[in-house]
């Protein structure tokens, strides 16, 4: 469709469209499942090293060894030692506060005045208060530079660290761990999308090692700390000089945050699958709707997503109950028990380092098997539980914890690099995000209101074996069955990159050629139903389009997924060569994507003028553009100006769309969707609404056009599309469409039978071989009174 000559036709009708499962089968050396067909991805990539992380080979870009073959110091000059360093320093000092609440939980208990329930409670509010944050911070993290993010979140972290010392009853406390907790929430989506973003992908279970590491010593250094100062001060507020020191240290690294580099976005998926980096220029903001619809799509990170919040139900809660506990069966006090939260991380700070670099291996060999890696040290780590807490003594509890924190500190380590390898780049921040609310909304605060009542009523010792050990099993479980899916998931991500290569390279060779709108590769489904496959068209500035099909064939989907309505699950949507995809509907309105509500989309209460008044809402800010844009917008509808006063409900259906499509020129569309411009109307209104349709078209403003009808479809498009149960059967000029039999079929109600290629060509399993005629009455289409439920 390049160049200045007309399309080509593009006839489908015995085609095969692509689906996901070929595409992994090409990528990754695996068979297509059965009934599928050859997905239409045209970069040819070794099996090995098409995906990212996996294989081995040099990079086209630089000739280097790949990402996944470098050590870790090699990695880390490669990206930069900046960002490790302080995200590193960062983590551990988060380690540090988030012990000192359960080292000193039962001196706060008794200082406060609460019973273990609250402090329980408070515990658990303080990690469930994340998910308050995550999205803004994930929504944020995927649209600006994410240092000064970190910046000003840690800084206000600690502020709420340093206030929790002043608190003198539980609701005062109940607020500075609100405010700590929204504040810490940028440690997932943005820490972890920069990481991701700054170094290779095959040091990434290394670098989650590492960053383990650090955290693990903090954790492992924390209770002693936070127990010592708190015996050292005495008293019983020895626990407030806790949070007075601790939110010094980090206010410090908060302001290193603020000159971290920010590195292109998938820098290292591009250069492992591409051999080159491209960057997206001015990228639009993303959707947390529409990104969310996207990431629902991918089951790895669903699956895994459930696992943890079966899992948060005792790992959240089990901090705080196991520091009760230890007070009241075995009568030890802040310090002593700091000492046995010392002794129980020291083992992860030993095996960290080797977990890192053979997750690494495995995810390189196989990246399904590094995902059942992490479920595997999951699932045992539940058969201590029950031997630690009926424990004779201290130290019996203390060498049954270190195996339970050795797999759980590992699994943890690895779970980030995981999560971020499987969440497309763009969406990394809202990824983790996604993942913070079912963690900690379904997780953390299930687990919190549990314990509460089992504690109160049946001791420390019931309320952790009833929440963590069923909870662990079947997350860990949970975990080993996403590894089903990864392979799926790397290959859409595959899919992603190369088409996003294509369209660079076509830019880069025809600038001047860049369609207004553009639909590739485009999957979509209602639920398990697909009524969408490979929708694949552009549309060029001052082009009509026709959507043209059966009965369910998708057409009016198709206006909703270009309008912001709906996401796809597959696929790319571009306007004026930019990704929009993710973009949401009232901010595609404003980049000019504009949708002819019809009739149905006036104000029957209000006048005309006051209906366009409230359609050109959006610019309310500047009222002489506003009324420059309504007196344009009534200039081309002369019966609309003799009844600006009247309500909207007193004109004709002709009159009232006539309205619907004044308010939509209010806001100088680049791309108008019209669906059904001529349903129920007369056809002198519709000869009409047919010449401002033409005027427009000669002031360069591209349509889609959505009709039943076929003269009226044909007699203002240049090119039409032919769909049939989501697919597209013809594609080119509108004139050679009305010449096809199968078209006269549907609209004409004639015999389908020609050399054009028909149902009965279509191959076994295609949906296009379960409709061989119209719906019934679709011979009634020509008349406009056709219903479209695609």
């Amino acid at each position: 469709m390049d160049g200045d000559t007309a399309a080509p036709q593009r006839d489908t009708t015995g085609g095969k469209p692509g689906r996901l499962a070929d595409l992994a089968g090409a990528v990754l050396d695996e068979p297509p499942r059965a009934g599928s067909s050859a997905t239409p991805h045209s970069p040819a990539a070794d099996a090995e090293t098409a995906v990212p992380g996996v294989g081995g080979g040099p990079t086209k870009a630089t000739g280097k060894p790949p990402a996944e073959n470098l050590t870790l110091r090699q990695g880390l000059r490669r990206g930069g030692t900046s960002v490790f360093t302080v995200l590193l320093i960062l983590t551990a000092l988060d380690e540090l506060e988030g012990a000192a609440l359960a080292v000193l939980a039962p001196d706060i208990r008794d200082s406060l005045g609460v019973g273990n329930g609250t402090i329980v409670f408070l515990g658990v509010a303080a990690g469930a208060f994340t998910v308050l944050g995550a999205v803004p911070m994930g929504w944020i993290a995927d649209r600006f530079r994410r240092g000064p993010v970190i910046g000003i979140s840690t800084a206000f972290f600690a502020l709420m660290v340093f206030l929790s010392g002043f608190a003198m009853n539980a609701f005062m406390f109940f607020w500075t761990r609100f405010g700590a907790g929204v504040a810490k929430s940028n440690s997932g989506p943005v820490q972890g999308s920069l990481l991701a973003d700054t170094y290779p992908i095959g040091i990434r279970g290394r670098l989650g090692a590492s960053i383990g590491v650090g955290g693990r010593l903090c954790a492992v250094l924390s209770p002693l700390v936070v127990g010592g100062i708190a015996a050292a001060v005495g008293g019983p507020d020895g626990w407030r000089w806790a949070y007075y020191l601790l939110g010094l240290p980090v206010l410090i690294f908060a302001a290193f945050a603020f000159f971290l580099p920010e590195p292109p976005r998938g820098q290292w998926e591009k250069a492992d699958v591409l051999g080159e980096v491209i960057e997206d220029e001015n990228p639009p903001p993303i959707s947390i709707e529409a990104a969310f619809a996207r990431l629902g799509r991918i089951r790895t990170l669903k699956t895994v997503i459930l696992a943890f919040a079966a899992m948060g139900f005792g790992l959240f809660t089990t901090p705080v109950l196991g520091n009760l506990f230890l007070e009241q069966e075995y009568g030890l006090d802040a310090f002593h028990r700091g000492l046995v939260g010392t002794a129980g991380g020291i083992g992860g700070l030993l095996v960290l380092p080797f977990i890192g670099r053979y997750y690494d291996r495995r995810f390189r060999e196989d990246p399904a098997s590094a995902l059942r890696l992490i479920g595997m040290l999951i699932v045992p780590s539940a058969v201590f539980a029950p031997l630690q807490y009926f424990s004779p003594n201290p130290v019996l509890y203390t060498l049954f914890g270190i195996p339970q924190i050795v797999l759980l500190s590992c699994a943890f380590a690895l779970m980030g690099p995981l999560m971020q390898t499987i969440v497309p780049y763009r969406l990394r921040g809202l990824g983790s995000a996604m993942a913070s609310i079912y963690v900690f909304f379904i997780g953390a605060t299930g687990g919190g209101l549990v314990s509460a009542p089992l504690i109160d009523g049946f001791g420390p010792r019931i309320a952790v074996l009833i929440t963590l050990v069923p909870a662990t099993v079947i997350g860990g479980l949970l975990i080993m069955r996403g590894a089903d899916f990864v392979r799926d998931d790397l290959a859409l991500i595959v899919a992603e990159l190369h088409e996003e290569q294509e369209e660079h390279a076509r830019r880069q060779a025809h600038p001047d050629q860049v369609p207004v709108l553009q639909l590739n590769h485009v999957d979509f489904s209602y639920g398990q139903v697909q009524v969408l496959f490979d929708v694949r068209f552009e549309v060029r500035r001052g082009e009509v389009l026709a959507l043209l099909g059966t009965n369910g064939a998708g057409k009016s989907t198709i206006l909703r997924l270009i309008a912001g309505l709906a996401t796809p699950e597959r696929g790319v949507i571009r306007l004026d060569g930019r990704t929009i995809t993710f973009v949401a509907a009232e901010q595609r309105i404003r980049l000019g994507v504009v949708s002819l509500a019809g009739g149905a989309g006036v104000f029957p209460g209000m006048s005309v003028r006051e209906n366009l008044e409230m359609g050109a809402y959006v610019h309310r800010a500047d009222p002489e553009l506003v009324r420059a844009r309504i007196d344009r917008s009534l200039a081309l509808f002369p019966q609309l100006v003799e009844r600006a006063g009247e309500p909207a409900s007193a004109l004709s259906g002709g009159q009232q769309q006539m309205l619907a499509l004044a308010m939509a020129l209010l806001h100088d569309p680049e791309v108008l969707l019209i669906d059904e411009l001529s349903l129920g109307l007369a056809p002198a209104m519709v000869a009409e609404l047919l010449a401002v349709i033409e005027r427009l078209r000669a002031e360069g403003l591209a349509m889609i056009v959505v009709e039943q009808s076929l003269n009226v479809a044909m007699s203002i498009a240049d090119r039409a599309i032919f769909l049939e149960k989501g697919r597209i059967r013809f594609e080119g000029a509108a004139a050679d469409l009305a010449e096809r039999d199968f078209v006269r079929a549907v609209f004409l109600g004639g015999d389908a039978e020609s050399d054009d290629a028909g149902p009965d060509d279509a191959e076994p399993g295609d949906p296009a071989a379960a409709s061989a005629a119209p719906a019934s009455g679709a011979g009634a289409a020509g008349t406009g009174k056709g219903v479209d439920h695609g």
